[in-house]
Order: structure tokens, then sequence, then C-alpha cells
């Protein structure tokens, strides 16, 4: 299925540290959830070993929300974990 970003999706990937080919990523192979408002929730672990803000990480994940829509997915927004 096609998958678009809403711009409001790039900006919050892009301040939270989530590369587009991540976002892809985890909507085509992460775990699926269902979230509010009818949308559907992806979810994907990354090695990230690397620092952000300052602070090494190991790993990062993120969690996508998107809506179906015409048979597209459009990211909605991004969530980034660092742990």
């Amino acid at each position: 299925m096609k998958i678009k970003l809403d711009p409001h999706a790039i900006v919050r990937a892009e301040e939270r540290g989530a590369a587009v080919e991540e976002i892809y990523d985890t909507v085509n192979s992460g775990e699926v959830f269902p979230a509010k408002q009818g949308r559907e929730g992806f979810r994907k672990n990354f090695i990230y070993q690397n620092t952000w803000l300052g602070k090494y990480y190991e790993n990062k994940q993120l969690e996508v929300f998107a809506v179906n829509k015409d048979n597209e997915w459009i990211v909605i927004t991004v969530i980034v974990k660092y742990f």
C-alpha cells in the first residue's frame, strides 16, 4: 500500500530524530495496533547506538500513527522513544 507523509508528520519526525526510511519501514513491517479516532498505530524498534540530545542510546522505537484513505496510508504523526 502507498504511504504518504502529512506535513505535520514530516516536521515531527525531524524534531524527534526519525528518518523517512524508518517511517516507511515501520509502516511496512512494524507491529500494528489500534489507535484513537479510527487511526492505526505502527511500532518498530531500531538499533540506534548513537547520541540523542547529549545522551547515548542503544535503541530507538518509532510509533507511527496513520489513517487509511483511498487505499493509501497517510502518516499523521511520529513518536520516537530512545532507550
